[in-house]
């Protein structure tokens, strides 16, 4: 997940920030000229809290050492205040509209409300506590209203639209021809050409959206903490590690937290039935259980909410409203897409359920596989087809060594980066780890922080986002953090992790690279603020490189000996790499299906029953596949009702088929190579949204995408010869023509 820059809110992204906490009465945005109704807030800012002015220390790094959790309502309050002053001054400006005065000048304000928000919303999601809840609580629905008066000013509406109007006679350059207009649609988007009345209807509901979207999180946080399994006695957790079991631990019984998935990581270890079914069901049922946590209600006005918001701003549903702007644009394209994956995925689920189910036979056991038993038997049959046993790979895979040997050795083959850690900048929780990055060259290139263990008060999954955007407008470098929740050892043992962990720490590198690449003028299109169909290509891509030959032999050597993964240990995760894709990809439809079900609602629909929407949803679109639950049920879909994924969770499917493409490109052009590398930086990681996606995409990979690729990286459809991507007729790479967004794991 990346906190995207909407426009003038910078990283504010409302979703992004509500993250937490129990509802609170909806509050009004600060009073400005242009929004009389406004009540304005009368809390000050002293003027010592640290986000009152620019952070001193290098990159403008937070000062997490001086920020207290009391310091952030009154630095929201006082940036939302100060931003709608710089707002009133670009509206009431007696001068003609210009792209310099009005577009320009809107590029510049509200830094304060950046500086506060860009540090919250990822503190919130990675280090929460009851102060910061109670905080995101009252500050999600000003943010809110805060966006609307903004987007809802007709004077500031006026002054873009005669300057949109006007375009071609501007002689802008491409980066300010595409700022201007993301700027117009953005407004129009939002409302803008609503009547006063409509434009009130819209503010209610999307303060209630902001509202019960804070309250959803808040609910599945304390789901999430509350459902974790219980186990009195160490023999049921036969299967697992010792190291596993140690940290399971907790005084004389063993906990098992949930991971924000429907499968559970530790169902591929225990032996106790029982146990697997309980954990199952603890993660199915979390947020169904009645009570406080219970979601059901949440979402389901949400939706109505937003099928209503849809259809005032003329759309037939919440999804077209949602896709204007992707790079498959409409529901049905992105329907199309999914559809061509189903039925392969349909035939590739019910062969591995067969083997499956075989070695259940085989095991003497006599029973029906079910959910809770795919993931142990799916691991037997890995180990008897290709005698891989997951647990022999963890010794190769400690963090430090993948990070360091494998992640950084992959970006510095292909990009000639290089990474120096920091032990002089505060850090927000003692094990995130910082970095400062060098260009090709030697030259400062940015920041990056690492926050790769699980706690209770981080949210579920992994993300990517900034402290600080890059911008030549701003004179600001990229400051980026990936966060994860891998199992952190007990103490004094080293960090050993999965295979899957490995390609998480790949991915949302992937997005880091995107993001210290940047090369924009305008903050609002640098980096990952992009569609979520697009941000998903270079974290998916840089995927490719944890198991490329070159980078692997490089960091997976044995912790205790230190010598390398042995070859036929390496060939048994090749050759297996398309095993349980069925299955992979089947929950990952069901997921995507879902979204796409729930926000197609048309704007007059009452609330749905949630179970019986979600069981005809998967029924209607064939992706209840047999023993093969959804990845998220709508109870717990973090993504969609919280994390600025809603109708757009299939993107992440859609920017598999695009890295599939590029990898498929590189293979033919000579794989991990400097040169291949700048290629890439230069047409595709550098230009965040400065050109239209297609256009960028086609210029790399010398055609429109297709799903060739990705079913056959799969083992979804029999590999054949792939006729190699044309490449463009001037291959050297050039810098982009003009001067040159929370990303979350699936």
């Amino acid at each position: 997940m990346n906190s995207l820059r909407t426009g003038l809110l910078g990283a504010v992204a409302i979703a992004a920030l509500a993250v937490t906490a129990s509802i609170a009465q909806p509050q009004p945005a600060a009073a400005s000229k242009n929004n009389p109704t406004a009540a304005a807030k009368t809390t000050t800012m002293d003027p010592n809290n640290p986000f009152a002015k620019p952070s001193t220390l290098p990159f403008n790094a937070p000062p997490f050492d001086k920020i207290k959790d009391s310091d952030y309502l009154p630095a929201f309050e006082a940036g939302m205040k100060q931003q709608l002053v710089e707002i009133d001054t670009i509206a009431d400006n007696k001068a003609a509209p210009t792209f310099e005065n009005t577009i320009v000048a809107m590029e510049k304000s509200g830094r304060l409300l950046d500086r506060v928000s860009e540090t919250f919303s990822n503190i919130v999601g990675a280090n929460t506590d009851d102060a910061l809840d109670k905080v995101q609580t009252e500050i999600a629905p000003q943010l809110a209203a805060h966006e609307d008066a903004i987007y809802l000013n007709p004077k500031l509406f006026a002054r873009v639209k005669a300057i949109y109007d006007n375009r071609d006679k501007l002689k802008l350059d491409p980066e300010s021809q595409q700022l201007l207009k993301i700027y117009y649609q953005q407004f129009v988007h939002a409302g803008a050409n609503l009547s006063n009345p409509d434009k009130a209807k819209l503010r209610a509901l999307n303060t209630e959206e902001a509202t019960l979207t804070t309250k959803f999180q808040q609910q599945l946080l304390a789901a999430t903490k509350a459902g974790a399994l219980v186990v009195d006695n160490k023999a049921e957790l036969q299967g697992l590690s010792d190291q596993e079991i140690a940290a399971a631990q907790k005084g004389g019984k063993y906990v098992i937290p949930l991971q924000n998935t429907t499968q559970q990581p530790l169902l591929a270890s225990l032996k106790n039935r029982d146990v697997r079914e309980k954990l199952f069901n603890a993660s199915w049922t979390r947020t169904e259980k009645g009570g406080a946590n219970d979601t059901r209600a949440t979402i389901s006005r949400l939706a109505q909410l937003r099928a209503e918001k849809a259809k005032l701003l003329g759309y037939p549903n919440y999804a077209a409203y949602a896709l204007y702007d992707q790079m498959a644009n409409t529901p049905d394209k992105v329907l199309n897409f999914l559809g061509q994956l189903v039925q392969p995925t349909v035939t590739k689920a019910a062969d591995e359920a067969r083997q499956i189910q075989a070695a259940i036979d085989k095991d003497g056991k006599h029973f029906d596989l079910k959910p809770w038993d795919w993931e142990m038997y799916s691991e037997q049959v890995r180990k008897e087809k290709y005698d891989l046993d997951q647990n022999e790979l963890k010794p190769y895979f400690e963090l430090h060594k993948v990070l360091q040997d494998g992640v950084f050795y992959a970006a510095h083959q292909l990009y000639g980066i290089t990474f120096k850690q920091r032990h002089d900048l505060p850090v927000y929780q003692p094990d995130v780890l910082c970095y400062e990055v060098f260009d090709k060259d030697g030259s400062p290139l940015g920041l990056m922080y690492f926050d790769y263990f699980k706690r209770d008060n981080k949210q579920g999954g992994a993300w990517m986002s900034n402290f600080v955007q890059q911008s030549k407008l701003l004179g600001t470098k990229p400051v980026i953090y990936n966060v994860a929740n891998f199992t952190k050892p007990a103490p004094g043992q080293p960090a050993l992790i999965t295979l899957d962990d490995v390609t998480t720490m790949f991915h949302e590198f992937g997005h880091a690279l995107h993001g210290l690449f940047a090369n924009e003028t305008y903050p609002s299109i640098s980096g990952t603020n992009t569609a979520r169909d697009w941000v998903e290509f270079p974290s998916q891509f840089n995927e490719h490189w944890a198991l490329y030959p070159d980078v692997l032999k490089h960091y997976a050597v044995n912790y205790k000996t230190g010598e390398p993964m042995p070859q036929s240990l390496v060939d048994k995760i090749k050759n297996s790499q398309t095993w349980n894709q069925g299955y992979d990809l089947g929950e990952l439809l069901a997921a995507c299906e879902l979204d796409m079900k729930w926000h197609m609602l048309p704007g007059d629909a009452p609330k749905q029953d949630v179970d019986a929407f979600e069981a005809k949803a998967l029924a209607d679109t064939h992706t209840n596949f047999p023993n093969v639950p959804p990845r998220y049920r709508s109870s717990y879909f973090l993504h969609i009702w919280a994390n600025g994924y809603a109708a757009g969770y299939y993107a992440y499917q859609w920017t598999v088929m695009l890295d599939d493409d590029a990898y498929s490109w590189f293979t033919q052009h000579g794989g991990l190579t400097r040169a291949n590398g700048q290629r890439f930086r230069d047409m595709i990681l550098s230009k965040g949204h400065t050109e239209d996606y297609g256009t960028m995409f086609r210029a790399f990979y010398g055609k429109d995408p297709d799903v060739g690729p990705m079913l056959e990286h799969r083992g979804l459809v029999a590999q054949a010869a792939v006729p190699a991507a044309p490449a463009p007729q001037d291959t050297s790479a050039k810098p982009p023509t003009a001067p040159a967004s929370p990303k979350s794991g699936r």
